[in-house]
Protein backbone atom coordinates (compact mmCIF):
# COMPACT_ATOMS: atom_id res chain seq x y z
CA UNK A 1 0.00 0.00 0.00
CA UNK A 2 3.06 2.70 0.82
CA UNK A 3 4.46 1.47 -2.80
CA UNK A 4 0.76 2.63 -4.28
CA UNK A 5 0.54 5.72 -2.19
CA UNK A 6 3.69 6.50 -2.90
CA UNK A 7 3.93 6.50 -6.63
CA UNK A 8 0.23 8.38 -6.51
CA UNK A 9 1.86 10.69 -5.10
CA UNK A 10 4.77 10.94 -7.80
CA UNK A 11 2.34 11.01 -10.64
CA UNK A 12 0.73 14.06 -9.51
CA UNK A 13 3.99 15.38 -8.39
CA UNK A 14 4.66 15.11 -11.76
CA UNK A 15 1.48 16.69 -13.13
CA UNK A 16 1.06 19.53 -10.71
CA UNK A 17 4.81 20.78 -11.70
CA UNK A 18 3.91 20.33 -15.66
CA UNK A 19 1.12 22.49 -15.36
CA UNK A 20 2.46 24.64 -13.07
CA UNK A 21 5.13 25.43 -16.16
CA UNK A 22 2.29 26.57 -18.06
CA UNK A 23 -0.23 27.85 -15.16
CA UNK A 24 -0.27 31.87 -16.64
CA UNK A 25 -1.70 30.82 -19.36
CA UNK A 26 -4.19 27.70 -18.22
CA UNK A 27 -7.40 27.56 -16.80
CA UNK A 28 -7.92 25.52 -13.49
CA UNK A 29 -10.07 22.56 -15.66
CA UNK A 30 -7.11 20.97 -16.74
CA UNK A 31 -6.06 20.87 -13.09
CA UNK A 32 -9.38 19.31 -12.10
CA UNK A 33 -9.33 16.91 -15.43
CA UNK A 34 -5.66 16.01 -14.39
CA UNK A 35 -7.17 14.92 -10.56
CA UNK A 36 -10.11 13.36 -11.80
CA UNK A 37 -8.00 11.29 -14.32
CA UNK A 38 -5.76 10.29 -11.38
CA UNK A 39 -9.07 9.14 -8.95
CA UNK A 40 -9.59 7.24 -12.35
CA UNK A 41 -6.45 5.67 -12.01
CA UNK A 42 -6.39 4.71 -8.10
CA UNK A 43 -10.43 3.60 -8.57
CA UNK A 44 -9.53 0.68 -11.41
CA UNK A 45 -6.31 -0.21 -9.37
CA UNK A 46 -8.59 -0.64 -6.14
CA UNK A 47 -10.81 -2.40 -8.24
CA UNK A 48 -8.23 -4.81 -10.04
CA UNK A 49 -7.11 -5.60 -6.60
CA UNK A 50 -10.07 -6.56 -4.50
CA UNK A 51 -12.18 -7.79 -7.80
CA UNK A 52 -9.43 -9.57 -10.15
CA UNK A 53 -9.97 -13.24 -10.89
CA UNK A 54 -6.53 -14.07 -8.85
CA UNK A 55 -4.17 -11.92 -6.73
CA UNK A 56 -2.53 -9.39 -8.18
CA UNK A 57 0.95 -7.57 -6.61
CA UNK A 58 0.68 -3.71 -6.59
CA UNK A 59 4.59 -3.11 -7.86
CA UNK A 60 3.57 -5.15 -10.87
CA UNK A 61 0.54 -3.26 -11.72
CA UNK A 62 1.96 -0.01 -11.22
CA UNK A 63 4.97 -0.78 -13.11
CA UNK A 64 2.97 -1.77 -16.07
CA UNK A 65 0.69 1.11 -16.14
CA UNK A 66 3.79 3.21 -15.71
CA UNK A 67 5.05 0.66 -18.94
CA UNK A 68 1.87 1.70 -21.04
CA UNK A 69 2.01 5.33 -20.13
CA UNK A 70 5.90 5.86 -21.63
CA UNK A 71 4.87 2.89 -24.57
CA UNK A 72 2.58 5.63 -25.67
CA UNK A 73 4.89 7.83 -26.23
CA UNK A 74 7.04 6.30 -28.98
CA UNK A 75 8.78 2.98 -28.85
CA UNK A 76 11.96 3.88 -27.39
CA UNK A 77 10.83 5.19 -24.10
CA UNK A 78 10.25 3.63 -21.44
CA UNK A 79 11.01 1.85 -17.25
CA UNK A 80 13.93 0.15 -16.94
CA UNK A 81 13.14 -1.49 -13.34
CA UNK A 82 17.00 -2.01 -11.32
CA UNK A 83 17.70 -5.32 -12.49
CA UNK A 84 16.87 -4.20 -16.28
CA UNK A 85 19.04 -0.91 -15.72
CA UNK A 86 21.78 -2.65 -14.32
CA UNK A 87 22.03 -4.61 -17.45
CA UNK A 88 21.93 -1.81 -19.67
CA UNK A 89 25.08 -0.26 -17.93
CA UNK A 90 26.72 -3.69 -18.58
CA UNK A 91 25.93 -3.68 -22.17
CA UNK A 92 27.11 -0.58 -22.90
CA UNK A 93 30.45 -1.31 -21.15
CA UNK A 94 30.54 -4.40 -23.91
CA UNK A 95 30.06 -7.64 -21.88
CA UNK A 96 26.89 -9.39 -20.70
CA UNK A 97 25.11 -12.64 -20.92
CA UNK A 98 22.57 -13.76 -22.95
CA UNK A 99 22.58 -14.70 -26.96
CA UNK A 100 23.62 -11.61 -29.14
CA UNK A 101 20.12 -10.24 -30.37
CA UNK A 102 19.01 -6.55 -30.62
CA UNK A 103 15.54 -7.14 -30.83
CA UNK A 104 12.12 -5.10 -31.07
CA UNK A 105 8.41 -5.70 -30.79
CA UNK A 106 6.15 -5.14 -34.37
CA UNK A 107 2.36 -6.48 -34.63
CA UNK A 108 2.28 -7.46 -30.87
CA UNK A 109 5.42 -9.84 -31.49
CA UNK A 110 9.15 -9.78 -30.71
CA UNK A 111 10.93 -9.45 -34.09
CA UNK A 112 14.86 -9.46 -34.36
CA UNK A 113 16.58 -6.64 -35.55
CA UNK A 114 20.18 -7.30 -36.04
CA UNK A 115 21.86 -10.71 -34.58
CA UNK A 116 25.06 -9.17 -33.27
CA UNK A 117 28.37 -10.50 -35.21
CA UNK A 118 30.06 -13.41 -33.56
CA UNK A 119 27.67 -14.20 -31.55
CA UNK A 120 25.51 -17.28 -30.15
CA UNK A 121 22.73 -16.22 -32.35
CA UNK A 122 24.27 -15.24 -35.37
CA UNK A 123 26.30 -18.63 -35.52
CA UNK A 124 23.12 -20.33 -35.39
CA UNK A 125 21.71 -18.72 -37.76
CA UNK A 126 19.56 -16.49 -36.76
CA UNK A 127 18.66 -13.65 -39.28
CA UNK A 128 17.13 -10.06 -39.36
CA UNK A 129 13.43 -9.81 -40.09
CA UNK A 130 13.09 -13.41 -37.94
CA UNK A 131 9.98 -12.99 -35.39
CA UNK A 132 10.53 -15.16 -32.40
CA UNK A 133 7.25 -16.83 -31.32
CA UNK A 134 8.35 -19.54 -28.55
CA UNK A 135 10.96 -20.02 -25.99
CA UNK A 136 11.59 -23.05 -24.87
CA UNK A 137 8.22 -24.68 -26.71
CA UNK A 138 6.27 -21.68 -24.69
CA UNK A 139 4.40 -19.42 -26.81
CA UNK A 140 5.54 -15.38 -26.17
CA UNK A 141 2.90 -14.31 -28.25
CA UNK A 142 1.52 -11.44 -26.10
CA UNK A 143 4.30 -11.07 -23.83
CA UNK A 144 6.40 -7.44 -23.69
CA UNK A 145 9.35 -7.00 -24.53
CA UNK A 146 11.07 -7.32 -21.30
CA UNK A 147 9.62 -10.76 -20.87
CA UNK A 148 10.66 -12.19 -23.28
CA UNK A 149 14.46 -10.52 -23.20
CA UNK A 150 14.57 -12.12 -19.21
CA UNK A 151 14.14 -15.57 -20.48
CA UNK A 152 16.57 -15.16 -23.43
CA UNK A 153 19.09 -14.48 -20.71
CA UNK A 154 20.38 -17.20 -18.15
CA UNK A 155 23.47 -18.65 -16.87
CA UNK A 156 26.69 -18.67 -19.80
CA UNK A 157 26.58 -22.66 -20.68
CA UNK A 158 22.73 -23.47 -20.05
CA UNK A 159 20.87 -24.34 -23.64
CA UNK A 160 17.68 -22.27 -24.79
CA UNK A 161 15.44 -23.33 -27.93
CA UNK A 162 13.85 -20.61 -29.52
CA UNK A 163 11.08 -20.68 -32.28
CA UNK A 164 11.00 -18.43 -35.06
CA UNK A 165 8.88 -17.23 -38.02
CA UNK A 166 11.03 -16.67 -41.24
CA UNK A 167 9.79 -15.17 -44.41
CA UNK A 168 9.51 -17.58 -47.11
CA UNK A 169 9.46 -20.39 -45.03
CA UNK A 170 6.67 -22.23 -44.65
CA UNK A 171 7.15 -23.58 -41.30
CA UNK A 172 8.57 -22.01 -38.06
CA UNK A 173 12.05 -22.59 -37.86
CA UNK A 174 13.84 -24.13 -33.93
CA UNK A 175 17.11 -22.61 -32.79
CA UNK A 176 18.70 -24.19 -29.79
CA UNK A 177 21.36 -22.45 -28.57
CA UNK A 178 24.03 -22.25 -25.96
CA UNK A 179 24.06 -19.33 -24.20
CA UNK A 180 27.48 -17.23 -23.80
CA UNK A 181 28.76 -14.51 -21.79
CA UNK A 182 28.70 -11.63 -24.47
CA UNK A 183 31.56 -10.25 -25.08
CA UNK A 184 30.65 -7.76 -28.12
CA UNK A 185 33.61 -7.23 -30.20
CA UNK A 186 32.81 -4.09 -31.57
CA UNK A 187 35.55 -3.63 -34.20
CA UNK A 188 37.03 -6.05 -36.64
CA UNK A 189 39.50 -5.10 -39.51
CA UNK A 190 41.26 -6.62 -42.39
CA UNK A 191 43.50 -5.75 -45.31
CA UNK A 192 41.54 -6.58 -48.83
CA UNK A 193 43.24 -7.08 -51.98
CA UNK A 194 46.72 -6.21 -49.71
CA UNK A 195 46.07 -2.04 -49.82
CA UNK A 196 42.50 -1.80 -49.16
CA UNK A 197 41.09 -1.17 -45.48
CA UNK A 198 38.32 -2.57 -44.24
CA UNK A 199 36.84 -1.87 -41.04
CA UNK A 200 33.95 -3.11 -40.04
CA UNK A 201 31.76 -1.40 -36.70
CA UNK A 202 29.34 -3.49 -35.55
CA UNK A 203 28.03 -1.77 -32.38
CA UNK A 204 28.98 1.77 -30.69
CA UNK A 205 30.45 0.82 -26.80
CA UNK A 206 32.43 2.64 -25.17
CA UNK A 207 35.56 0.77 -27.12
CA UNK A 208 34.45 1.66 -30.20
CA UNK A 209 36.46 4.75 -31.23
CA UNK A 210 39.44 3.84 -29.55
CA UNK A 211 39.66 -0.19 -31.40
CA UNK A 212 38.53 1.94 -34.81
CA UNK A 213 41.77 4.01 -34.12
CA UNK A 214 43.90 0.79 -33.16
CA UNK A 215 42.66 -1.01 -36.31
CA UNK A 216 43.11 1.79 -38.84
CA UNK A 217 47.10 2.31 -37.78
CA UNK A 218 47.24 -1.48 -37.48
CA UNK A 219 45.97 -1.86 -41.36
CA UNK A 220 48.44 1.23 -42.63
CA UNK A 221 51.41 -0.80 -41.38
CA UNK A 222 50.52 -4.03 -42.95
CA UNK A 223 49.52 -2.84 -46.17
CA UNK A 224 52.10 -3.99 -49.21
CA UNK A 225 52.31 -0.31 -49.58
CA UNK A 226 50.10 3.06 -49.31
CA UNK A 227 46.53 2.21 -48.50
CA UNK A 228 44.28 3.21 -51.37
CA UNK A 229 41.08 3.63 -49.31
CA UNK A 230 38.97 1.79 -46.93
CA UNK A 231 35.87 0.17 -46.92
CA UNK A 232 33.64 1.39 -43.22
CA UNK A 233 31.07 -1.94 -43.15
CA UNK A 234 27.97 -0.41 -40.63
CA UNK A 235 25.93 -2.85 -41.68
CA UNK A 236 23.20 -4.74 -38.91
CA UNK A 237 24.70 -2.30 -36.70
CA UNK A 238 22.30 -0.75 -33.90
CA UNK A 239 23.64 2.08 -32.94
CA UNK A 240 24.91 2.61 -29.65
CA UNK A 241 26.56 5.48 -27.31
CA UNK A 242 26.53 9.28 -29.20
CA UNK A 243 29.75 9.89 -28.43
CA UNK A 244 31.47 6.99 -29.84
CA UNK A 245 29.64 8.28 -33.27
CA UNK A 246 31.37 11.44 -32.93
CA UNK A 247 35.02 9.64 -32.15
CA UNK A 248 34.35 7.42 -35.23
CA UNK A 249 33.07 10.08 -37.35
CA UNK A 250 35.87 12.26 -36.00
CA UNK A 251 38.68 9.71 -37.65
CA UNK A 252 37.41 10.76 -41.10
CA UNK A 253 36.15 14.31 -40.91
CA UNK A 254 38.68 17.27 -41.04
CA UNK A 255 36.65 18.91 -37.82
CA UNK A 256 33.38 20.29 -38.68
CA UNK A 257 29.41 19.28 -37.51
CA UNK A 258 28.61 15.62 -36.99
CA UNK A 259 25.42 15.91 -35.63
CA UNK A 260 23.14 18.20 -34.24
CA UNK A 261 20.41 17.32 -31.76
CA UNK A 262 17.06 19.18 -31.25
CA UNK A 263 14.64 18.61 -28.26
CA UNK A 264 10.76 20.17 -27.88
CA UNK A 265 12.00 23.83 -27.66
CA UNK A 266 13.26 24.93 -31.16
CA UNK A 267 16.05 26.83 -29.30
CA UNK A 268 17.55 23.82 -27.69
CA UNK A 269 20.11 22.46 -30.20
CA UNK A 270 23.44 20.96 -29.47
CA UNK A 271 25.74 20.24 -31.84
CA UNK A 272 28.72 17.62 -31.65
CA UNK A 273 31.47 18.68 -33.80
CA UNK A 274 34.60 16.16 -35.15
CA UNK A 275 37.92 16.75 -33.87
CA UNK A 276 40.82 18.10 -36.53
CA UNK A 277 42.78 15.80 -38.14
CA UNK A 278 41.51 12.92 -40.91
CA UNK A 279 43.19 9.55 -40.19
CA UNK A 280 43.11 8.69 -43.55
CA UNK A 281 44.57 11.85 -44.90
CA UNK A 282 42.09 12.06 -47.14
CA UNK A 283 41.75 8.74 -48.87
CA UNK A 284 38.78 7.74 -50.76
CA UNK A 285 36.01 5.66 -48.64
CA UNK A 286 32.84 3.47 -49.19
CA UNK A 287 30.31 2.81 -46.33
CA UNK A 288 28.10 0.12 -46.44
CA UNK A 289 24.50 0.29 -44.99
CA UNK A 290 21.05 -1.32 -45.11
CA UNK A 291 18.06 -1.71 -42.96
CA UNK A 292 19.66 -2.99 -39.25
CA UNK A 293 21.92 0.25 -39.81
CA UNK A 294 20.63 2.49 -36.95
CA UNK A 295 21.14 5.24 -34.60
CA UNK A 296 24.81 5.91 -34.31
CA UNK A 297 25.72 4.08 -36.88
CA UNK A 298 23.18 6.38 -38.86
CA UNK A 299 24.88 9.27 -37.65
CA UNK A 300 28.05 8.73 -38.68
CA UNK A 301 26.55 7.58 -42.58
CA UNK A 302 24.85 10.64 -42.26
CA UNK A 303 28.03 13.00 -41.30
CA UNK A 304 30.31 11.38 -44.25
CA UNK A 305 27.42 11.46 -46.71
CA UNK A 306 26.70 14.74 -46.14
CA UNK A 307 30.10 16.52 -45.69
CA UNK A 308 31.31 14.42 -48.91
CA UNK A 309 33.76 12.70 -47.35
CA UNK A 310 32.98 9.01 -48.95
CA UNK A 311 30.40 7.38 -51.32
CA UNK A 312 27.54 5.82 -48.77
CA UNK A 313 26.35 2.15 -50.92
CA UNK A 314 23.61 -0.55 -49.81
CA UNK A 315 20.16 -0.17 -48.87
CA UNK A 316 18.34 2.35 -46.92
CA UNK A 317 19.22 2.25 -43.30
CA UNK A 318 16.69 1.57 -40.28
CA UNK A 319 15.49 5.63 -39.61
CA UNK A 320 16.01 5.85 -35.83
CA UNK A 321 16.80 9.26 -35.76
CA UNK A 322 15.85 9.69 -31.91
CA UNK A 323 17.59 10.71 -28.48
CA UNK A 324 16.82 9.17 -25.55
CA UNK A 325 17.82 10.14 -21.92
CA UNK A 326 18.40 7.79 -18.99
CA UNK A 327 17.52 9.48 -15.62
CA UNK A 328 18.33 7.05 -12.82
CA UNK A 329 15.65 7.31 -10.12
CA UNK A 330 16.37 7.88 -7.01
CA UNK A 331 19.98 7.13 -7.40
CA UNK A 332 19.04 3.56 -9.60
CA UNK A 333 17.89 2.06 -6.70
CA UNK A 334 14.21 2.62 -8.22
CA UNK A 335 15.35 1.59 -11.50
CA UNK A 336 15.56 4.47 -14.41
CA UNK A 337 13.64 6.35 -17.16
CA UNK A 338 14.38 6.11 -20.63
CA UNK A 339 12.85 9.14 -22.34
CA UNK A 340 12.97 10.62 -25.77
CA UNK A 341 14.49 13.83 -25.29
CA UNK A 342 15.05 14.86 -29.18
CA UNK A 343 15.60 14.25 -32.43
CA UNK A 344 19.36 14.16 -34.66
CA UNK A 345 20.05 15.68 -37.54
CA UNK A 346 22.84 15.49 -40.29
CA UNK A 347 24.99 18.46 -41.01
CA UNK A 348 22.81 19.32 -43.79
CA UNK A 349 19.92 19.58 -41.23
CA UNK A 350 18.15 16.39 -42.25
CA UNK A 351 16.56 14.55 -39.84
CA UNK A 352 17.05 10.82 -39.26
CA UNK A 353 13.64 10.09 -38.00
CA UNK A 354 11.36 7.40 -39.38
CA UNK A 355 13.08 8.29 -43.57
CA UNK A 356 16.77 6.85 -42.28
CA UNK A 357 19.63 7.65 -44.90
CA UNK A 358 19.45 6.39 -48.67
CA UNK A 359 22.39 5.08 -49.79
CA UNK A 360 24.15 6.85 -53.00
CA UNK A 361 24.38 3.97 -54.93
CA UNK A 362 21.51 1.04 -53.87
CA UNK A 363 22.93 -1.99 -53.77
CA UNK A 364 20.67 -5.19 -52.05
CA UNK A 365 23.31 -8.27 -51.42
CA UNK A 366 20.28 -10.59 -52.73
CA UNK A 367 18.07 -10.80 -55.21
CA UNK A 368 14.30 -10.10 -54.83
CA UNK A 369 11.52 -9.10 -57.18
CA UNK A 370 9.43 -6.89 -55.34
CA UNK A 371 10.31 -4.02 -53.24
CA UNK A 372 12.50 -4.59 -50.05
CA UNK A 373 10.20 -4.53 -47.08
CA UNK A 374 12.52 -4.80 -44.51
CA UNK A 375 11.60 -3.63 -40.88
CA UNK A 376 11.95 0.07 -40.28
CA UNK A 377 11.35 2.42 -37.21
CA UNK A 378 8.69 3.92 -39.49
CA UNK A 379 6.89 0.14 -38.78
CA UNK A 380 7.18 0.51 -34.92
CA UNK A 381 4.08 1.08 -33.27
CA UNK A 382 3.90 5.02 -32.25
CA UNK A 383 7.12 5.79 -34.25
CA UNK A 384 7.95 9.72 -34.03
CA UNK A 385 6.79 11.40 -37.47
CA UNK A 386 9.50 13.25 -39.12
CA UNK A 387 7.87 16.56 -39.03
CA UNK A 388 10.30 17.56 -42.35
CA UNK A 389 8.72 14.77 -44.03
CA UNK A 390 5.98 15.41 -42.79
CA UNK A 391 5.96 19.17 -44.24
CA UNK A 392 7.16 17.75 -47.48
CA UNK A 393 4.17 15.55 -47.84
CA UNK A 394 1.79 18.26 -47.09
CA UNK A 395 3.20 20.19 -49.49
CA UNK A 396 2.96 17.69 -52.39
CA UNK A 397 -0.89 16.51 -51.16
CA UNK A 398 -1.31 20.45 -51.68
CA UNK A 399 0.13 20.52 -54.93
CA UNK A 400 -1.98 17.37 -56.00
CA UNK A 401 -5.11 19.06 -54.74
CA UNK A 402 -4.58 21.80 -56.88
CA UNK A 403 -3.71 19.55 -59.94
CA UNK A 404 0.16 19.97 -60.12
CA UNK A 405 1.75 16.41 -60.27
CA UNK A 406 5.41 15.74 -59.12
CA UNK A 407 6.84 13.46 -62.89
CA UNK A 408 9.35 12.79 -60.43
CA UNK A 409 7.51 10.89 -57.80
CA UNK A 410 8.78 7.17 -57.93
CA UNK A 411 6.67 4.02 -58.23
CA UNK A 412 5.97 2.11 -55.03
CA UNK A 413 6.45 -1.05 -57.28
CA UNK A 414 9.59 -0.29 -58.99
CA UNK A 415 12.92 -2.04 -57.45
CA UNK A 416 15.49 -0.06 -58.29
CA UNK A 417 18.46 -1.62 -56.34
CA UNK A 418 21.27 -3.14 -58.26
CA UNK A 419 21.13 -6.75 -57.83
CA UNK A 420 23.76 -9.50 -57.49
CA UNK A 421 23.71 -11.62 -60.53
CA UNK A 422 21.65 -14.61 -61.14
CA UNK A 423 24.71 -16.97 -60.92
CA UNK A 424 26.43 -15.01 -57.90
CA UNK A 425 28.07 -17.61 -55.69
CA UNK A 426 26.35 -17.83 -52.85
CA UNK A 427 27.60 -17.09 -49.80
CA UNK A 428 29.49 -14.62 -51.25
CA UNK A 429 29.85 -11.15 -50.45
CA UNK A 430 28.17 -9.13 -53.07
CA UNK A 431 28.13 -5.55 -51.57
CA UNK A 432 31.41 -5.70 -50.31
CA UNK A 433 32.73 -6.88 -53.73
CA UNK A 434 30.86 -3.63 -55.65
CA UNK A 435 32.46 -1.39 -52.35
CA UNK A 436 35.85 -2.36 -53.73
CA UNK A 437 35.15 -2.18 -57.49
CA UNK A 438 33.66 1.68 -56.37
CA UNK A 439 36.54 2.30 -54.42
CA UNK A 440 39.03 1.38 -57.18
CA UNK A 441 36.92 3.54 -59.67
CA UNK A 442 37.37 6.57 -56.58
CA UNK A 443 41.09 5.92 -56.73
CA UNK A 444 41.61 6.22 -60.18
CA UNK A 445 39.48 9.26 -60.58
CA UNK A 446 40.82 11.30 -57.53
CA UNK A 447 37.32 11.54 -56.36
CA UNK A 448 35.82 11.17 -53.05
CA UNK A 449 32.26 10.23 -54.00
CA UNK A 450 30.60 8.80 -56.44
CA UNK A 451 26.92 8.50 -58.10
CA UNK A 452 24.87 5.92 -59.96
CA UNK A 453 25.55 5.84 -63.41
Amino acid sequence: MRYFTLVLATFAGMMIGGLGLTYKVASAEPTRTTYEELTLFGDILTRVRSDYVTQSEDQELIEAAIQGMLKSLDPHSSYLPPSSFEDMQVQSSGEYGGLGLEVTTRRGAVEVVTPIDDTPAARAGVEAGDFITGINGKSILGESLNEAVDQMRGTPGSPITITVLRKGEADPLDFTIVREVITIRSVTSRLEDDDIGYLRVSIFNENTGKLAREAIDRMKAESTGPMRGLVLDLRNNPGGLLNQAVEISSLFLDGGEVVSTRGRDPRDIERYNARKGDQLDGLPMVVIVNAGSASASEIVAGAIQDRERGTLIGMKSFGKGSVQTVIPLNGGRDGALRLTTARYYTPSGRSIQATGIAPDIEISHRRFDKPDNSLTEADLPNALKNELEAARQAKEEEAAANGEEDSTAANDNEVTAEMPPEDYPEGEDYQLQRAKEILGKLVLTGSLVATEG
